[in-house]
């Protein structure tokens, strides 16, 4: 089992950047992907960001040249650092594990955390 929590959300002006943070429990840490997805009002999860158990990185189009993954599994953490920041990136995040392999569908992840807000306003 693993325990996902999402830290780092809050309400921001558009261009401004932010880092969400997902802590994870459990001594396995290393062997998982790790992937961001959000949820828009009114829309369905979407995939955000992955990043592989070596490391190596895929983004959506939408958070290319904006966005950025990262792990620490010294402190079993996977980030995701986002800049210039858009009302359309307003949604809950949630980072999300997958034994081995990526996730980049919602049907892939094995574990979820609940969800941080992110909500970008003037």
């Amino acid at each position: 089992q693993v325990q996902l929590v999402e830290f780092g959300g809050g309400l921001v002006q558009p261009g401004d950047s932010l880092r969400l943070s997902c802590v994870a429990s459990g001594r396995t840490f290393a062997g998982y992907a790790m992937s961001w997805f959000r949820q828009g009002p009114g829309k369905e999860r979407e995939f955000v960001a992955v990043i592989s158990r070596s490391g190596g990185t895929y983004y959506a189009d939408s958070a290319k040249g904006r966005f950025t993954i990262s792990r620490d599994n010294t402190k079993n953490t996977v980030y995701l650092q986002m800049s210039s920041l858009k009302p359309e990136d307003t949604a809950v995040y949630y980072c999300a594990a997958r034994w081995r392999e990526i996730a980049t569908l919602t049907k892939e992840a094995d574990y979820w955390g609940q969800g941080t807000q992110v909500t970008v306003s003037s």
